[in-house]
């Protein structure tokens, strides 16, 4: 079920507010819980035992991360509790990715390759588990205390506004809002006016242009001008595609009042790839410096080992957004850039462009990436680079 399709806005969505708006206070979370669930399972009612099994076990680590006294204790729950959840997400979205690219090698050396059952990924997967691994991390480093109420902290990792295409969330944001919040006509209204921008962004504007970037990257042999407007194309597809579901996400939760952080911050006027960072998926690119690039040393052990977190913080970022050599090498050119950018800013301090030519050449690079990012293998991309 997406937010766009007929069953979610005619069915589900007024269902759900009318019970939600008639349900007492302590009852809530527990609605938020149910349809959430029934949301989810819309899909694949299967998988929704996943996702039930990695709430009650990061719920049951948390709790034991704060009763253990002894630090070496608290840390090995924590270990144990983030690579479990990273298994799950490894199995999932990793293992074909990883039996296809063993077999390209296995076949490259004369040997038989290896039978493997295709695992189909649960939807969605991405963004709980991320959830899960900051509340323990969050309780490990004692930021926030852990949850007391099951359903509470269960209803924080279903909320289906941001289960599956984010923001991604950090629970003591959401704690107290679990515990109080404001609901209004008001910020009900707001929130119907954010949903309805983010619709029309989605259905009128990346709906619209989408086939023109599935025709040029599905082109055998894209020529300059059907390249270059593929790309284009993809650039703007992307952004009001990806900024309107995170602003019908953020409209939902203000419904019910609960206040989401922005997620876009016009990220396509950025003058420099570290500025279009902190402008796009902005709930990410904090989630990915707070517990990967600060985990790795972030910029404490010296020069070279600050550009080492920088690029590999995008390499890992890349693979997480799939499980695609795409993924990987997209990752790479904006990690890479990033040093660049970083060691420019080091070595030299001022720019040597003006503002507007900066603002031209970051988006060059952008969409460059943005043809990794969209390109179904290498080979596809290779063909739009050559176009």
């Amino acid at each position: 079920m997406v937010f766009s399709s007929n069953i979610f806005l005619f069915a589900f969505l007024p269902l759900f507010l009318a019970c939600y708006y008639l349900t007492p206070w302590r009852a809530k979370s527990a609605l938020i819980l149910v349809f959430s669930y029934v949301f989810y399972a819309w899909w694949r009612p299967d998988f929704l035992c996943l996702l039930v099994g990695v709430t009650i076990f990061s719920y049951c680590v948390a709790l034991a991360i704060e009763a253990a006294i002894d630090e070496t204790r608290r840390y090995q729950l924590l270990t144990v509790g983030v690579s479990l959840n990273l298994l799950a997400l490894a199995y999932f979205k990793y293992a074909n990715f990883g039996i296809d690219s063993l077999n390209v090698l296995l076949a490259g050396l004369g040997f038989n390759s290896v039978e493997f059952a295709h695992v189909l990924l649960p939807i969605g997967l991405s963004f709980y588990i991320f959830h899960a691994i900051s509340y323990l991390v969050d309780i490990y480093r004692r930021e926030a205390p852990p949850a007391r109420n099951l359903i509470d902290f269960a209803a924080f990792i279903a909320l289906f506004p941001h289960l599956v295409a984010g923001p991604v969330l950090r629970y003591h944001l959401l704690a107290e809002q679990f515990r109080s919040r404001t609901h209004s006509f008001e910020r009900f209204s707001r929130g119907c006016v954010i949903f309805m921008i983010g619709f029309c962004k989605k259905v009128l504007i990346a709906d619209t242009v989408a086939p023109l970037a599935d025709a040029a990257f599905s082109s055998p042999m894209p020529t300059f001008s059907d390249a270059w407007l593929g790309a284009i194309a993809y650039t703007v597809q992307l952004f009001f595609d990806f900024s309107g579901y995170t602003d019908m996400a953020i409209g939902l939760a203000l419904m019910i009042g609960f206040v989401f952080p922005e997620n876009f911050n016009d990220p396509y006027i950025s003058r420099s790839i570290t500025e279009f960072w902190k402008r796009w998926h902005m709930s990410l690119s904090n989630w990915l410096r707070e517990y990967l690039y600060i985990a790795l040393g972030g910029n404490r052990k010296g020069v070279v080992r600050t550009y080492v977190n920088l690029f590999l913080t995008m390499l890992l970022g890349g693979l997480w957004h799939g499980a695609n050599w795409t993924f990987v090498l997209w990752g790479a050119w904006h990690g890479g850039i990033l040093v660049l950018e970083r060691y420019w800013e080091q070595r030299f301090g001022k720019p040597l462009m003006p503002a507007w030519l900066r603002v031209i050449k970051t988006m060059l690079l952008v969409i460059i990436g943005w043809v990794l990012f969209r390109a179904a293998d290498v080979a596809g991309a290779s063909r739009m680079f050559q176009g």
